[in-house]
């Protein structure tokens, strides 16, 4: 397996689908699988520590893919968790991107995009279908607003780069939307992190969301 190769695995239940994105991803250039798993349970156990997305699908038998999110970001931090759903699941999806997942993709998303939002997840982006995308926007609007609250120390500079990790946007992207340089861009996320008391850009950016930072 080439080192240079994505590290990918799936959870998923339905054998065809699972065999159809073993299938997409071991056979495309630049992306290697590293298992295939029916269920949260079975990716806990045996899930190869240096795999770097994980497609998760919502709907599992035993625990949730949505609950799983959280347990397997727990034993692997660096892990970047995409949901696979279909249209009516917003509520869902919105509790898995508050349990740590960094994107969501209807299933019939077309090969050459799931491929791409595969890159953007392992590059820190935030990949995301469109229609969900809207519903849980929606969710969270609908969500009762908490108690005034400071900004928790965020300089302007700060907000902005908050706000544009919200709309998905990759550290490379969001240096030259701000003109920065990307180590620049990456000195600004570790003072938000630290700021807001958190460790990656989802739950920064979920935590925002939930106190109505941006």
């Amino acid at each position: 397996m080439p080192t240079d190769n994505i590290r990918v695995a799936i959870v998923e239940d339905d054998r065809a689908t699972r065999e159809g994105l073993g299938q997409l991803i071991g056979g495309s250039a630049g992306f290697s699988c590293t298992g295939f798993f029916r269920s949260v349970e079975d990716a806990l156990a045996r899930l190869d520590p240096l795999t770097q997305v994980l497609l998760l699908d919502i709907h599992l038998p035993g625990m949730q893919g949505s609950v799983g999110v959280r347990v397997l970001r727990e034993k692997h931090p660096h892990l970047q968790v995409v949901i696979l759903t279909v249209f009516d699941e917003a509520e869902r999806v919105f509790e898995s991107i508050c349990n740590g997942a960094c994107g969501y993709l209807l299933k019939r998303t077309a090969p050459a995009r799931l491929l791409e939002a595969i890159r953007e997840a392992k590059d820190g982006g935030a990949p995301m279908t469109p229609e969900i995308a809207r519903q849980v926007i929606d969710l969270f609007r609908q969500s009762p607003p908490p108690p005034p609250r400071a900004q928790h120390g965020l300089s302007p500079r700060e907000m902005q780069v908050l706000a544009l990790l919200a709309e998905g946007y990759a550290y490379t992207n969001l240096a030259a939307q701000l003109d920065i340089s990307v180590n620049t861009v990456r000195n600004h996320i570790r003072a938000i992190y630290e700021k807001l008391h958190v460790h990656s850009r989802t739950e920064a950016v979920s935590k925002a969301l939930r106190k109505r930072m941006i």
